[in-house]
């Protein structure tokens, strides 16, 4: 969930949208990842072609066999790398949104996922069938911080995005006006 949760005109539509991988710090290590990568990858091919492919160094003067090959592989794990993070931002993993509609007593989860036949993640259930909003909080070197929801008959559904872990006060408050709106108990506080 993130802190933009709208209420439609009736007030009886609860949408929030989901951050995804659509986010700066992966637009950030993606850029990071495949500059190094070719960056790399010129370096081990200057070495074999003994021609400078690179404009700030000189590797014609590293032996092929093993720094130009070390060099060259690490080129190519790192743009196999960077494929993967920009798959990741173009696809929008994990982006979507919970929609809470009280006035057909319908409840839709969405997610993009990976390419394949679960590309698209719906979860629908009835407003009735809610127990409770459960709050999850781990501190320590792996904090996290999540909302779920407890829905009779299945497992508790993750609301949250998945990422940097949110604030404490905003966490509780998301809770909070959730439970408020679908009028149940709020858990694990």
């Amino acid at each position: 969930m993130t802190a933009s949760t709208t209420l439609n005109t009736s007030d009886r539509v609860l949408n929030q949208p989901i951050l995804g991988s659509r986010r700066f710090s992966n637009y950030w290590w993606a850029t990071i990842v495949s500059i190094g990568a070719i960056g790399f990858l010129l370096a081990g091919l200057s070495s074999y072609l003994k021609v400078n492919l690179l404009p700030f160094a000189n590797p014609t003067e590293l032996q092929f066999v093993p720094q130009g090959l070390a060099m060259g592989f690490y080129g190519i794990a790192g743009l196999l790398l960077a494929l993967y993070l920009w798959m990741l931002v173009i696809l929008d993993v994990g982006g979507g949104y919970n929609e809470f509609n009280l006035e057909t007593g319908e409840i839709k989860i969405f997610r993009w996922g990976f390419l394949g036949k679960n590309r698209r993640i719906e979860i629908d259930c009835r407003t009735r069938d809610v127990q409770a909003v459960r709050v999850e909080i781990k501190e320590g070197l792996n904090p996290r911080r999540a909302l779920y929801l407890r829905v009779k008959g299945r497992r508790d559904i993750p609301l949250t995005s998945v990422g940097q872990p949110i604030p404490l006060t905003q966490i509780e408050n998301q809770g909070a006006a959730l439970a408020r709106f679908l009028t149940v108990p709020l858990e694990g506080l």
